[in-house]
């Protein structure tokens, strides 16, 4: 038998952990011990490890036939696309399954932009991760993303984010004027080409820090779009699917983008699939300029279908927010004893929680040492910005439980006692 470290082999770095089991929102390694899983395996198991009827969804599916192409129809692909005109804002009419994971869906939407508006520059936000390929690591809100790559896409321009907790312009909530949407009219002016066809962001930022805007904010910059003819898209491949208590978060925030990219939670349990929605003025872009051999899967399809049917009932949502108020409750009566932790957001399972030094500097050192010392608690934690930021996440499979947002939270303040108390 062949005994090379297959950590060896492999091109990219992982632990030497290995993991055997997943069921609902826990995880197990090899050696039996058992993890609440914060993260949900990189945010997309919405319904966690191994749904039943996700499964049986994709075996039911396998025994028909596992692809086709998409130039005919399909009862999988069909009943997706209906099932997501259904569930999105009401102005989303198109939808662009032929997309295979959230940044080619992002990609397609901003070629939708350029073809619809004959323009070809895309703002984006400070600290934003809209994807890995070429073009959107170009757009990342992030230097240490691009720094190694010397041909990125030309026309990205980025903006400071509504970051309220530390504002970029050193402006307070309720007294801004909301100077994060008012100043990109300089940036337009002095800064871009002129030839803008888009902006585009998370509704909350998935990698950047769990940053929440303000009241107030998407109306403003919706406005801001409409009055510069710029299409909004809304990235909601971490919002999306119910992460908010909503089914996407421009319904939490009372918006209607012109386009929303999802994907991660619309598998169910970790099936590959993504979709771009549009309304009705992006639509005509020609299939042969994005189109992906395992877009519009079967497989992924049946399993996404049945993972909207879950989420979209009521009760389903509502325990989404209620479990989520839970762990923010929870975390702010942490924060009062606990100094290092200096700010808690989020909205329904798509939680943080600030990291700092008494001098309110992020403290990122610490912030990663708490994420790596939780598997000892029985917790797996993410931070921000791939380790260079100073925020801890908090996104479990939506199934969550109030008994297990209890349970999370024991555990989070068992880690905290050993790591944090003076």
């Amino acid at each position: 038998m062949d005994t090379t470290n297959v950590r060896d082999l492999l091109y990219y770095p992982v632990s030497a952990q290995k993991m055997v089991r997943g069921e609902g929102i826990f995880l197990y390694d090899e050696d039996g011990n058992e993890y609440l899983d914060c993260a949900s395996a990189t945010f997309n198991l919405s319904l966690g490890y191994s749904h039943p009827a996700v499964i049986g969804a994709m075996k039911e599916q396998l025994d028909v036939f596992a692809h086709l192409t998409s130039s005919v129809q399909s009862d999988p692909i069909n009943g997706l696309v209906r099932r997501l005109v259904e569930v999105s804002p009401e102005n989303l009419t198109k939808v662009h399954p032929k997309v295979s994971g959230g940044s080619t869906a992002n990609e397609g939407a901003i070629k939708m932009a350029q073809h619809a508006t004959g323009r070809s520059e895309v703002i984006s936000l400070f600290r934003s991760h809209l994807g890995q390929t070429m073009m959107m690591t170009s757009m990342s809100g992030n230097a240490f993303r691009k720094e190694p790559f010397p041909s990125l896409f030309p026309r990205t321009l980025q903006v400071p984010d509504p970051y309220c907790f530390r504002c970029f312009y050193g402006q307070q909530p309720g007294t801004c004027g909301m100077m994060c949407v008012d100043r990109i009219e300089d940036f337009l002016e002095y800064a871009s080409t002129g030839q803008v066809a888009a902006i585009i962001v998370e509704p909350i930022s998935g990698n950047g820090g769990n940053i929440v805007p303000p009241d107030g904010y998407f109306p403003k910059l919706r406005a801001f779009c409409d009055e510069h003819d710029i299409v909004l898209i809304f990235d909601e491949i971490q919002t999306g699917i119910g992460r908010t208590g909503r089914m996407f978060a421009a319904q939490h925030f009372d918006v209607e983008p012109d386009a929303i990219t999802t994907a991660k939670g619309l598998g169910g349990s970790g099936a590959q699939v993504a979709a771009i929605l549009t309304n009705e003025r992006l639509a005509g872009l020609p299939a042969n300029h994005h189109s992906f051999t395992y877009g519009a899967n079967l497989l992924a399809a049946a399993a996404a279908n049945v993972t909207l049917d879950i989420v979209r009932q009521p009760e389903f949502l509502a325990n989404v927010r209620a479990t989520g108020n839970y762990i923010l409750g929870r975390l702010a009566d942490m924060r009062t004893r606990y100094p290092a932790i200096v700010d808690v957001r989020g909205v329904g399972l798509m939680i943080g929680f600030e990291i700092a030094h008494p001098d309110g500097k992020p403290a990122v050192k610490l912030t990663n040492h708490l994420a790596s010392a939780a598997g000892q608690h029985g917790l797996i934690l993410r931070t921000s910005r791939y380790g260079y930021g100073n925020v801890l996440k908090i996104r479990p499979p939506l199934i969550l439980t109030l008994d297990q947002a209890e349970l999370l939270c024991d555990r989070l303040e068992s880690l905290f006692r050993a790591e944090l108390s003076a």
